[in-house]
Parts: C-alpha cells; sequence; structure tokens
C-alpha cells in the first residue's frame, strides 16, 4: 500500500474576475476593432523579440527598451500592459514546456518497464505485452515519444517555446474547415477576434483604478485613450473614446465599487466573441491574501463537513459529523458535461452552487474532495488504465471529468459563499467506502439507493477530519438486544466481584429504577418464591380456593389503593 498524503486546505482566490456586456453600437464597434487589431499586431512583434532574447534573467529580457519602442505608436501605458503580457505569456509557454517533458518521461518509463517482461509473462507486478504484434506498435510508440522528448529538450535548451497567437487548435481547423463546422469567414472572424490586444492593467491612485480604461461608477461609462496614431477617433477630451453603452457589474459589484471609490488598481479586458456577436468587459483585481484554517483546526471546532466524490456524470455528496459519522441522506447532484464549453461550464457551476447551498444548509464549515489531476494516468494512457474496449471506455471517461475546471469554480465559489476547502489524498477511497460503508449506508437509508460512489464520499470525508476510513471491527449492530455480536473493546456482561452481590428480589419487590415489570419473571436471580402455610396471619393464598379472598400484592396496593385480607374458614 502506498503512503497516503495529509489533508490539506486549499488556499483562497488570490483575485477577482468579473464581466458585463458591452452593447456597443456600429461606431463603437469599428473604433474597438481597429484599437484591438492596431496594438495586437505591436504586441506579436514585442512577444516574437522576447521570444529571440530566449531564457535570460528579469534584468537581460530588455524590457525598458521594448516598452520605450512600443511607447511611439500606442501609450505609456499601452506599452507597459502589452510587454507585461509578453513576459508572462512567455514564462507560461515555459511551463508547459517543462510539464510536457514530465508527462513524456513517464509515458516512457511505463513503456520500457513493459518492453523489459516477455510477452505473456509478469514479473512481480509488471505484466508483459499480450503479444508480438502488440509489442512491436509500443516500440514504435516508444521511438515516437523519444523523438518527440528530444524536440522538448531542445527548446527548453534554447529557450524559445513555440506559441500560437490565438490558438493552436484554431490554427489547425483551418486546413479542417468541415470537421471544424466553420466557413471560411466564419474562421476568419474568429482568428481575427482571438488576435485582438484590448487589455490595460491597473494603477492605484489613478482615477478610478485605471486611466486607459476607465469606468466611471457614478453612470457606468466606459472610456478608453487611443493610441497615438488614432488620436483622430476622440470623442473626449485627452485623446479618449467614451462608449456608448455602460456597465454595471452585478456580480461582486460592492467589491468593485469599493476598489474604484478609493483609486485602487483594477484591470480592465475588453473581448468579443464571434459566436455571440458580442462584445464584454472583465474587470479584475488582486485580493487580499487569507490564511485559511487547517484540517486539525476545523476538527477540533467541532463542525461538519460535506464529502464530494466528482465523477463523468454526477457528483455523490454525504454530510458528516465532527466524528466522521454520516448525516441525513446521501445526495446526488447530476452534471450534464454534454454540449459546447460555455454550457458544459454552465451546468458545472450550477452543480457546484448546489453543493454549497446544501453545506449551508446543514451547516457545514467546509467542503471535501479528491487531489484528482489524472497527470498521471492520461499519461501512460492503456499502460495502466486497462486494454480493449473497456479500457477505452474507462480512459475516456476520466478524460471527460472537468478536474481542473472543477476545482477552480468550487474554490472560488466556496470562498464567496465563507466555506472552506478540504483536498485528500485519493488512495483507495472508492474501494474502501464500498468495502466498509456502502451496506451500513443503505440500512440506515431504507428510501434511498446508496451507490460505492456515497461510499467513496463518506470515505472521502473521513480522511479530511483525519479518521480512519474503516469502521472498527466488531461494531455493534442496530439492535443490540437482538444480535449477539458487540464492538471490540467495549463492555460486555462479566461476572461480578465477590462479596458485593446484591440480596434477591423477589416478584413483589418493586424495581429501584425508572423501569418496573409487574410480571412474576422479572427477577434479577432466580429464588423461588417463599411458600407459606395456609390460612396463617398476614400469609399469601398460593392455592385460592372457591372460599378464598386474594391479597393483593404491595404493588397491586399502590396500584389499587385497597387493603383486603385473605378470608379462610
Amino acid at each position: 500500500m502506498r503512503t497516503i498524503a495529509p489533508p490539506f486546505t486549499v488556499a483562497a482566490p488570490t483575485g477577482a474576475r468579473i464581466r458585463d456586456r458591452l452593447r456597443v453600437d456600429g461606431t463603437d464597434e469599428q473604433v474597438l476593432t481597429l484599437v484591438g487589431q492596431h496594438l495586437g499586431r505591436h504586441q506579436r512583434a514585442d512577444f516574437a523579440e522576447r521570444l529571440a532574447l530566449g531564457l535570460v534573467p528579469v534584468k537581460g529580457n530588455r524590457r525598458a527598451e521594448r516598452k520605450k519602442k512600443l511607447t511611439v505608436v500606442s501609450s505609456s501605458r499601452w506599452a507597459g500592459a502589452m510587454t507585461r503580457a509578453s513576459e508572462d505569456q512567455y514564462q507560461l509557454s515555459l511551463r508547459c514546456l517543462y510539464g510536457e517533458r514530465v508527462a513524456l518521461r513517464r509515458a516512457m518509463q511505463a513503456i520500457t518497464r513493459r518492453l523489459a517482461v516477455p510477452c505473456g509473462q509478469r514479473r512481480g507486478r509488471v505484466r508483459g505485452y499480450a503479444d508480438q504484434n502488440e509489442r512491436f506498435q509500443k516500440q514504435r510508440r516508444l521511438q515516437i515519444l523519444q523523438r518527440r522528448l528530444a524536440v522538448v529538450e531542445q527548446r527548453l535548451a534554447e529557450g524559445c517555446p513555440a506559441v500560437v497567437v490565438g490558438g493552436r487548435r484554431l490554427l489547425h481547423a483551418r486546413h479542417h474547415l468541415a470537421e471544424a463546422g466553420l466557413s471560411l469567414a466564419q474562421w476568419r472572424e474568429r482568428w481575427e477576434a482571438a488576435r485582438l490586444f484590448l487589455t490595460a492593467d491597473g494603477e492605484s491612485g489613478a482615477p478610478h483604478g485605471n486611466y486607459t480604461i476607465c469606468v466611471d461608477p457614478a453612470d457606468g461609462s466606459v472610456t478608453i485613450v487611443l493610441p497615438e496614431p488614432m488620436r483622430h477617433l476622440a470623442n473626449a477630451p485627452r485623446g479618449r473614446y467614451r462608449l456608448g453603452s455602460v456597465v454595471a457589474f452585478s456580480h461582486l459589484r460592492q467589491e468593485w465599487l469599493d476598489r474604484v471609490t478609493a483609486n485602487r488598481a483594477v484591470r480592465y479586458d475588453i473581448v468579443y466573441d464571434p459566436a455571440r456577436a458580442r462584445w464584454y468587459l472583465d474587470a479584475s483585481w488582486a485580493t487580499d491574501t487569507t490564511v485559511p484554517p487547517a484540517p486539525q483546526e476545523i476538527r477540533a471546532a467541532g463542525a461538519r463537513l460535506l464529502a464530494v466524490d466528482l465523477n463523468a456524470d454526477h457528483l455523490a455528496a454525504c454530510v458528516l459529523d465532527p466524528h466522521g459519522n454520516p448525516v441525513g441522506r446521501p445526495v446526488t447532484v447530476p452534471v450534464d458535461l454534454a454540449g459546447p464549453a460555455s454550457m458544459r461550464d454552465g451546468h458545472l457551476r450550477a452543480a457546484i452552487t448546489a453543493l454549497a447551498s446544501l453545506a449551508e444548509e446543514h451547516g457545514c464549515a467546509g467542503i471535501v474532495i479528491e487531489n484528482l489531476g489524472f497527470t498521471d494516468a492520461r499519461t501512460t494512457g492503456r499502460e495502466t488504465m486497462g486494454r480493449g474496449q473497456r479500457g477505452k471506455r474507462f480512459r475516456r471517461t476520466v478524460a471527460g471529468i472537468p478536474t481542473a475546471r472543477f476545482r477552480e469554480r468550487l474554490r472560488g465559489i466556496a470562498y464567496h459563499r465563507g466555506l472552506v476547502v478540504i483536498v485528500v489524498d485519493p488512495a483507495y477511497t472508492s474501494r474502501w467506502g464500498a468495502a466498509h460503508w456502502q451496506q451500513p449506508l443503505q440500512q440506515q437509508n431504507k428510501q434511498t439507493t446508496v451507490t460505492r460512489h456515497h461510499a467513496a464520499a463518506v470515505a472521502i470525508g473521513r480522511r479530511g477530519l483525519g479518521h480512519r476510513i474503516r469502521r472498527r471491527p466488531g461494531v455493534t449492530a442496530n439492535d443490540q438486544r437482538i444480535v449477539t455480536r458487540r464492538a471490540t473493546g467495549q463492555t460486555g456482561p462479566g461476572p461480578g466481584l465477590r462479596g458485593t452481590t446484591s440480596p434477591p428480589r423477589t416478584t413483589g419487590t418493586p424495581h429501584e429504577g425508572c423501569r418496573t415489570r409487574l410480571n412474576r419473571d422479572d427477577q434479577l436471580v432466580l429464588f423461588p418464591v417463599p411458600k407459606t402455610v395456609r390460612g396463617a396471619p398476614g400469609a399469601r393464598c398460593l392455592t385460592p380456593g372457591p372460599d378464598c379472598v386474594a391479597r393483593p400484592t404491595p404493588v397491586d396496593h399502590a396500584r389499587n389503593g385497597t387493603d383486603e385480607s385473605c378470608a379462610s374458614p
């Protein structure tokens, strides 16, 4: 069994981003298109110059010189945004190259281990390939991976990654327009929209947090600073252009107002969506960093947690108390991941919102999820995720689960709801949960169909609280009076101590506690009832005849309030 990593809390989002629609007219759209194309052309030239410099220290990237050259064709603040975007894109491309190198090495290592084992044999936990045909195909696959790794190593050594401004997928769609469902005019429109540059960095102390693209909080009007060669298009003082539409920012409006009224930095991006033929204005800013509580602190506070198991088409959730016991019924939240990307993202947001509402309804302090990256699994592919049609379906299912997007969306929504996100190691949660928790959950919830995913959610929550996943061996069943087995380590019946035996209690002796039984068989020690002589004073008649009046017992006295005697001739 592998070592299980300890749980940890996800850091709060370091920034916020909101969006509102710009309802522009024909003139505004023409001006925005001209400005975006002009700035985009110079930003791409600056990025090519940054790529030519290669992997150099920060002081050697010549940003000041490049910014001075861009200021002539735009403005000082536009030039600063373009050079910053070039540097960010370059660093992101390098991180992608490093990640690709790690993935290629993992895939090559998995194939090499299996190639070392003869066909149809097994050495330890490594299984060889089924036949020579599959082995030959894997040898060819290994050669392809080695060639790709050599290219990646060369690019890293030169410090020059391959980047397509606008997206490589959209670029490849140019040669497969029928498969993409696009015409040449539609593709050209999307290509030009993706290469526009209308981004202005915020500046603390500037009017409303940004001088280049300014949004007035009083009336929501938007003004932009035109580049130097396009100042003749200005319709406002100081070379500015005022758009005819206004924005309101309904989401997180109060936070945005707090920043712009205090003249704190806010970044704005103007984006055009050709599929909808709409213009949008995005506002983003950095938030104050807060340290979330550790899982041990949440457990010590005695708070509940909502455990969630992420699957391809639904979310299985279960509420757990501080002791790791399930509370209430398991919940299933469906997630429809079919359709375009925007629709899938909307369905995912709705599902996460339902989880947050469920956590607030049950008074949970946070949400527990698995640390699902699937990086290693997606890299190795068929080597570790099965073969044939069954393995192919499983790999498609794993590839279709939006793990990264789910984590980011959950972190943002939970932060605004005041919830904490705890991440645990996903090792053995499904297997141990189904083995130890599916049957008890089904016994507890007769009206709900409990699946192994609900049991996995319980295992995830217990691991987030710091408890063991497995239940204590020999746990007492539902009815202790009927079931004879008892929990290991619990108290059980045993012989009493000598010299401390209580005196025998007869049937007529009332119980000392609150529980009473008026039956004759309710006695602690099996002693016979002492016999008395018939007709003796104060004796109890054991064999009443037709001429004998029964005398009630002391319990009957208390019940009836009478004191009749037994009359005998």
